[in-house]
């Protein structure tokens, strides 16, 4: 039977570009500066300003308020932060009122002790509702230290919650900008086209009807009629079932499909699903093929592009951090997969569920994470078999909010925001005290609950935190006291 995932209710990207390190972030700083990766906390004081109408949702694939919003400070006793990337987008014009409005927390007195945090947090976590075994880590992720832990070292079933380790390995390996290529080819007879498969699953029609008309110009300029049309999903290896089975949550994962090999017009959350990813997709190239004035002989057929051919039309994904925001945001399994497998070909590792595991384990460990106990069985959590720790989720989460890894930014920048978008947009009311402050990933199989993300406290810290629970019996009362852990930590502890 399959498992159940939480359904997200927030729009995809609609539009893509590349993350930038805004002006405000180079800053160095001393230990009065303001230390916190400011999303979630300027997302709700902007609520109260209005300025999340006038900022508008999206801006070139990047949450525009949120891409400009986001402030690091260094850590105490840190390295100079220097942007890596001059000619991206300036900052928004909204940024100053922003910032100034930030400002007002820097003279804020330093953090409290782990005391009151420990007598906030744990009664909460005894909730019945959190099943028989709950975890959980605080990290002030301004100096790294952690303020709270309970079972910390324990592997727990993470469920979509390790969407963000596989996030941090796929950016940490190929970067922000990197983008996922689709191309066709040309044999050297002039014979067979193939559509070969990179493994973006974001491929949808208009993608294919761009490279239609790009292959029959290539092939009307070169006196080329028709020829046979085949397709090659040879990027990919090992089993395209996910090991849960054929389920709505995901399709055979396949180096060549269009939109995610949905049968409906649904663009997120579960749906009914092709058997035949890529040659569905084969099958509307070649209809596209035909529109654009290249007749094909026969039906597509599965096969390697031949040796020596040459490529007549490219089409490239989104860049990878857009990609990952639309995984994080909307619990997308198919591009959390998608992200393992290419993480995978940038360590020469099979692109398998075999192969993604180690790959995304070994870039993992590269950044000196806490991995004892962890087991990263897939990308999207659905396979039970993924063990990780709140410890290592919290950190993973303080680490791409750290000066020296502006690359890791879009795992925050993703997170759904408390009542306001993705999986939280329905978590959180209006009068909450934690919407707008929080942003964090869902997690959700039977018996399982998950909450990972960051909050903003009353002193003006950012908090990276991680509560695990399993053995839950009712998952809208669980949901309902992760969801008071994480708004306790948004009151702050005094």
């Amino acid at each position: 039977m399959a498992e159940p995932v939480e359904k997200p209710t927030d729009g995809p990207l609609n539009r893509w570009g590349k993350w930038k390190v805004p002006e405000y972030l180079k800053r160095g700083g001393g230990r009065d500066d303001l230390r916190l990766v400011a999303g979630s906390a300027v997302l709700g004081l902007v609520v109260a300003a209005g300025a999340v109408l006038a900022a508008g949702p999206w801006d070139s694939g990047q949450r525009k308020a949120e891409r400009d919003q986001v402030a690091v400070q260094r850590r105490a006793g840190g390295v100079h932060h220097e942007g890596t990337d001059p000619g991206g987008p300036e900052p928004a014009a909204s940024a100053p009122a922003v910032l100034k409005a930030l400002g007002a927390a820097a003279g804020l007195s330093a953090p409290a002790g782990t005391s009151g945090l420990d007598a906030a947090l744990t009664p909460l976590l005894d909730a019945p509702a959190l099943g028989s075994v709950r975890t959980a880590v605080v990290v002030d992720a301004a100096t790294g230290k952690q303020l709270y832990a309970r079972g910390a070292t324990t592997p727990m079933t993470p469920a979509s919650t390790v969407k963000i380790a596989t996030a941090t390995a796929a950016l940490s390996a190929l970067g922000p900008v990197h983008r996922i290529a689709t191309t066709v080819t040309l044999s050297p007879d002039s014979r067979t086209l193939t559509l070969v498969g990179g493994g973006d699953p974001t491929l949808d029609k208009a993608a294919l009807r761009s490279l239609a008309a790009d292959t029959a110009r290539s092939l009307h300029d070169a006196g080329t009629g028709s020829v046979r049309l085949a397709y090659d999903t040879s990027r990919y290896s090992g089993p395209a079932v996910h090991p849960i089975g054929p389920n709505e949550n995901i399709a055979p994962v396949s180096a060549l499909m269009a939109d995610e090999g949905r049968l409906d017009k649904s663009d997120r959350g579960p749906a009914a699903r092709t058997e035949d990813p890529a040659g569905d997709a084969a099958r509307t190239f070649a209809d596209l093929l035909d529109d654009a004035g290249v007749a094909t002989r026969s039906d597509p057929a599965s096969g390697r592009a031949a040796a020596g051919s040459r490529t007549v039309a490219t089409h490239r994904s989104a860049p990878l951090s857009a990609l990952v925001e639309r995984a994080l945001t909307n619990s997308d399994n198919d591009i959390a997969e998608a992200l393992a497998r290419q993480t995978a070909l940038k360590a020469g590792e099979p692109a398998s569920f075999a192969g993604s595991r180690r790959a995304v384990t070994a870039r993992l460990k590269t950044l000196g994470l806490p991995l004892t106990g962890a087991l990263l069985a897939d990308g999207s959590g659905l396979d039970r078999a993924d063990k990780v720790t709140a410890g290592l989720l919290a950190r993973l989460l303080a680490l791409a909010a750290a000066p020296d890894h502006p690359e890791l930014r879009p795992v925050l920048t993703g997170l759904p925001v408390a009542g306001f978008s993705g999986t939280l947009g329905d978590r959180y009311t209006a009068t909450s005290p934690a919407t707008g402050l929080i942003r964090a990933k869902t997690g959700t199989l039977t018996g399982v609950n998950s909450l990972a993300g960051t909050a903003v406290d009353a002193q003006g810290r950012l908090l990276a935190f991680a509560f695990l629970a399993s053995g839950t019996t009712s998952a809208a009362d669980a949901e309902a006291s992760l969801d008071t852990l994480a708004t306790t930590l948004a009151r702050g502890t005094r």
